[in-house]
């Protein structure tokens, strides 16, 4: 098991400075976490307590373009370049058939 010591980290979102103590990263190693705490407490509290969260209330729709059917259509991430985008209707289309060929 590596030798954790105190590490001091900048929080991403009020640019604090906090520590990220030996006991956490024993924490985060044992559960193989890959990546350190991005916030300090406080913004990390905040974060949770407003519903800022990926899957929580505002969440990022991002209007596209449907890759099958091609009509307008809100989808609740950023697409990636490159990949299709399907609308609601159409992606459950596609997830039925898969469900029903395997």
């Amino acid at each position: 098991m590596p030798d954790f010591q105190d590490r001091v980290l900048k929080c991403i979102d009020c640019g604090t400075d906090f520590v990220f103590t030996a006991g956490e990263q024993q924490f985060y190693f044992q559960k193989d976490f890959k990546n350190e705490p991005k916030r300090c407490r406080n913004c990390k509290t905040r974060r949770q307590n407003t519903g800022e969260r990926a899957s929580g209330p505002g969440r990022v729709e991002t209007a596209a373009v449907c890759s099958q059917c091609g009509r307008e259509t809100t989808v609740p991430f950023r697409p990636t370049q490159g990949r299709p985008v399907f609308c609601r209707q159409c992606f459950q289309t596609r997830k039925a058939a898969g469900a029903a060929a395997g």
